[in-house]
């Protein structure tokens, strides 16, 4: 009878430490193909431009909640159709990622006129990215947001 017992514990534990390993071994699959943040975001087509350079470290969570650390809080402009559009980035940043879309966005505020506006979404249509502010959605070009802005 004990024999049994320590017979099914070991091949309990052996079944845990399988379950463990495989879900470890295919999230860091996942993070391997991307080694980094920018090739998350085009991995999923969207333009690397959507995060600022100097981006010090990433968590891509299954599910895609996607989690970004920068050193500080960067800032810096998109010019469009003669209309520039500031943005502030938090240190952190956060959403999740899909084929196409960031949703859930925080940590993110563009000045449209006076007001800062936070935002919820991106998503790309085409050759556009679609940002839904707070009260109104905005369109840019994807070119826009083809290289990394530098903070300032």
């Amino acid at each position: 009878m004990a024999k049994q017992q320590l017979l099914l514990a070991v091949v309990l534990m052996a079944s845990l430490l399988h379950a463990t390993t495989s879900e470890a071994t295919s999230l860091t699959n996942a993070t391997d193909a991307a080694t980094t943040v920018y090739d998350v975001l085009e991995q999923n087509d969207l333009p690397r431009g959507l995060l600022p350079l100097g981006v010090q470290s990433y968590v891509l969570h299954p599910g895609g909640a996607l989690e970004v650390t920068l050193p500080g809080e960067c800032n810096f402009f998109v010019s469009v159709g003669g209309k520039k559009f500031d943005f502030r980035y938090a240190s952190s940043v956060s959403g999740i990622i899909k084929s196409g879309s960031i949703s859930r966005v925080n940590g993110v505020r563009v000045q449209v006129e006076f007001a800062w506006l936070g935002f919820n979404q991106v998503t790309r249509a085409g050759n556009q990215l679609n940002i839904q502010l707070e009260k109104s959605t905005q369109t840019f070009p994807v070119g826009a947001f083809a290289q990394s802005p530098h903070c300032s």
